[in-house]
């Protein structure tokens, strides 16, 4: 591991709250405001930058732009510290470790198609970084273009697009196992969430199916294998307790959500009108993680159908017991409901802005019913910047809402970063 870097700290002088006055003309009764919009001018190649990170830590918000982390003030917006990689970032995990470290991927040079296979812990919380290491190979055909990561407990994990996959430990970045070293199948990737991991694993035999099978956090060893329907592939992962999966084939344009129990055998099939929005953030190369715009808490399965242009979609609640829809939430006028986590014995989810009406964030009960707006986005001038932020990352906690881009267009003119909204 290389050395490590102290953060610059920032002066506090940057223009947190830019321009926040204005976002709040025009507000109704009853709105709440707009605490701070972040913008961004910067020159990048002719296609553009990206910038996908964003954590809440604490009473700051962290985002990743290009080669830099940079945190934010949660209430005014300044800066509070920024971290600068030698090369740009690539890929990242919105999981973090209960003490708010992080591991981020960057490119291997400043080149677009560079590998984007450096590895670097980062300490979320001061912006200290910690060890960084190359992700060592797992075969020959191991590519790192689009790599996915995910976190649990200590453990780190690196899978690719190449049919390769890698574990490491969280505080040494030590390798703990890898699909060179892995009995049976070969995993072509590793998902990690919330105190599990399972792997999913292409079989070069004569039927060519694919499984899923546990692992161990620490060992990587498997306890149960579930064996993919012929042809079948997994398309995205929604949970992993209990294990919910979106398996497909192309071939036949089929596909089915299906629950497996804890000894890994299938316990339920999920079925239900619409078409849901299934993309789950996986990039076209990437490989799997689980889905950010799904839920699932309490035996349920919260998850948005895909909203057609100009039309509403809705949340649709399922019984992963029975397989079976329990209610159904729409979103209304021509906006997009998106589930953000459950708690409190509610589904808390992000109502979108339209051009002359600010979002919201809404609680919906578990049971089903009307949603209770925790926060009503303001209109006026604040409502077609929010209702411009296409494909964001959003985040709800403390009370305040945070939604900022993925990319940047970067042409040298300001553009909106990260806006932030509050009581």
């Amino acid at each position: 591991p290389e050395a490590s870097a102290a953060p610059d700290k920032g002066d506090g002088s940057g223009n947190g709250s830019q321009a926040a006055e204005d976002l709040n003309a025009g507000r109704k009764e009853g709105e709440d405001k707009v605490l701070w919009l972040k913008t961004a001018k910067v020159d990048g190649p002719g296609i553009g930058i990206d910038a996908k990170g964003q954590w809440v830590v604490g009473d700051a918000v962290v985002k990743a732009v290009g080669k830099n982390l940079t945190a934010y003030g949660a209430a005014d917006g300044k800066e509070q510290w920024t971290l600068a990689f030698p090369f740009p970032v690539c890929s990242v995990t919105p999981q973090t470790t209960a003490d708010a470290k992080t591991v981020v991927l960057y490119r291997e040079s400043g080149s677009d198609t560079a590998p984007c296979n450096r590895m670097r812990m980062v300490d979320l919380k001061t912006g200290k970084e910690g060890w960084s290491k190359e992700v060592p190979k797992e075969g020959h055909f191991d590519i790192m273009t689009a790599p996915t990561l995910g976190l649990t407990g200590d453990t780190v994990t690196v899978s690719r697009n190449g049919g390769s996959a890698s574990a490491f430990r969280i505080s040494t970045g030590d390798r703990l196992f890898g699909s060179g070293s892995a009995e049976g199948c070969r995993p072509d990737a590793y998902v990690a969430h919330n105190n599990k991991v399972i792997s999913i694993a292409g079989c070069i035999d004569k039927d060519g199916n694919g499984e899923v099978s546990d692992a161990d956090p620490v060992t990587g060893k498997k306890s149960w294998t579930f064996r993919l329907p012929e042809k079948y592939k997994v398309t995205s992962v929604y949970s992993l307790d209990p294990v919910v999966l979106d398996v497909g084939n192309d071939q036949k344009g089929e596909r089915s959500i299906v629950v497996l129990g804890p000894d890994g055998k299938q316990r339920a099939t999920v079925s239900g009108e619409g078409k849901f929005a299934t993309e789950c953030n996986n990039a076209p190369l990437g490989s799997l993680e689980v889905c950010r715009n799904t839920v699932v808490d309490g035996g349920t399965l919260y998850i948005p159908t895909a909203a057609g242009s100009g039309k509403p979609n809705e949340i649709v609640a399922f019984d992963l017991g029975t397989g079976k829809a329990k209610w159904r939430t729409p979103a209304g006028d021509s906006r997009t409901l998106t589930p953000i986590r459950a708690e409190n014995g509610q589904l808390i989810a992000y109502r979108s802005a339209e051009k002359d009406k600010g979002g919201e964030v809404v609680a919906i009960p578990a049971a089903g019913g009307t949603p209770t707006a925790l926060l009503r986005h303001p209109s006026g001038a604040a409502a077609p910047i929010e209702n411009a932020f296409y494909y964001p990352q959003i985040d709800y906690a403390g009370g305040r809402f945070y939604i900022s881009v993925t990319r940047l267009r970067a042409q040298g003119k300001d553009e909106k970063l990260l806006m932030v909204f509050g009581k």
